[in-house]
């Protein structure tokens, strides 16, 4: 299958940021996956580098596999063949404990079904990162405190920071996910399609919110979504042509 394409600000609304000379965060070379019996290659990716602060946005109908690059960039899933690096490491270098350690440490996750702890109140799902990695409660410097200033950065109500996830709307279901991903400052952002069930205003709302925290953290961000809208948040659009296979 062809290489996907990776549009430049011309191509897209997204406005581009100078380039600058810095250590990559995330890079692809010569990505390859194709899932076994099948007779192509559900990705193709030839280079890619995410750098600090910058934002990409990845595009894609259902069955392109925007969700199973996003696994590959996190070192859950390992590719068919080429090099993924998080931070000049790369994945497939680990054994499978150190690649969690590392991820617990370096990256932040935003599930498109948020993923939280329904019996655990707000403060407690985003304090999570900080008990599995002790980089990011490092980072995070109090916790706590971090939890409540990320919750209040974020527009979730004081008197909600308490409640248990599952007693929360989804649109604040959504605010604590990403606080937690956002808790202790990690170098990568990834967020799988997390607009799809808010209408317009409030992923709009939501979205520039997210930005605010990235661009505070200096965490680069990788955000997957079908919704072409979106284009114009992020600095550039990686295309994933329709594969006819499942993502």
């Amino acid at each position: 299958m062809p290489s996907p394409a990776l549009a430049s600000p011309a191509d897209s609304v997204a406005t581009s940021k100078p380039a600058v000379a810095r250590p990559a965060v995330l890079s692809f070379k010569g990505l390859r996956h194709r899932w076994p019996g099948a007779s192509r290659d559900l990705l193709a990716v030839d280079d890619l580098q995410l750098h600090p602060g910058e934002r990409l946005l990845v595009r894609g109908d259902s069955g392109s596999g925007k969700s199973t690059l996003l696994s590959i960039a996190a070192g859950v899933r390992l590719a068919s063949d080429g090099a993924v690096a998080l931070m000049d490491t790369d994945w497939r270098a680990l054994p499978a404990g150190q690649r969690d350690a590392r991820r617990a440490d370096h990256i932040g996750y935003i599930f498109q079904q948020f993923n939280l702890l329904p019996y655990l109140h707000a403060l407690d799902n985003v304090r999570l990162p900080c008990a599995f990695s002790a980089r990011r409660a490092q980072r995070a410097g109090a916790p706590e405190a971090a939890a409540r200033d990320l919750l209040a950065a974020l527009d979730l109500a004081p008197a909600l920071w308490h409640q248990p996830a599952a007693a929360l709307s989804v649109g604040q279901q959504q605010r604590v996910a990403a606080a937690r991903a956002l808790i202790g400052r990690p170098e990568l952002v990834i967020a799988d399609e997390p607009t799809s069930a808010l209408d317009d205003g409030r992923r709009d709302r939501f979205m520039t919110l997210l930005l605010a925290q990235c661009e505070a953290a200096g965490s680069a961000l990788l955000f997957v979504t079908h919704d072409g809208r979106l284009a114009g948040h992020f600095d550039r659009v990686l295309e994933l042509p329709d594969s006819g296979a499942a993502a």
